[in-house]
């Protein structure tokens, strides 16, 4: 099961907590995959740094428009 979070119509202060919980909803093996307004290279460096079980290897980020950016956090099996 895969998961997508739009955040581009939430509050910037907003989307790092709901990005953090629901990763920690999934389960090994599963993917979050995020729509963002703005290159999410930070929150990369975040969860590579934070987060236990965070998958860095798989992690995926493709620019689809000036203001689309899909992001793929994928958490250990």
């Amino acid at each position: 099961m895969a998961r997508r979070l739009d955040l581009r119509e939430m509050p910037p202060s907003e989307r790092h907590p709901k990005i953090h919980a629901a990763f920690d909803d999934l389960e090994p093996g599963e993917t979050l995959t995020i729509v963002n307004d703005h290159d999410p290279k930070p929150l990369f460096y975040e969860f590579e740094a934070e987060r236990d079980g965070f998958d860095a290897e798989n992690y995926r980020s493709e620019r689809r428009g000036s203001d689309e950016f899909v992001a793929k956090l994928p958490k250990q099996a």
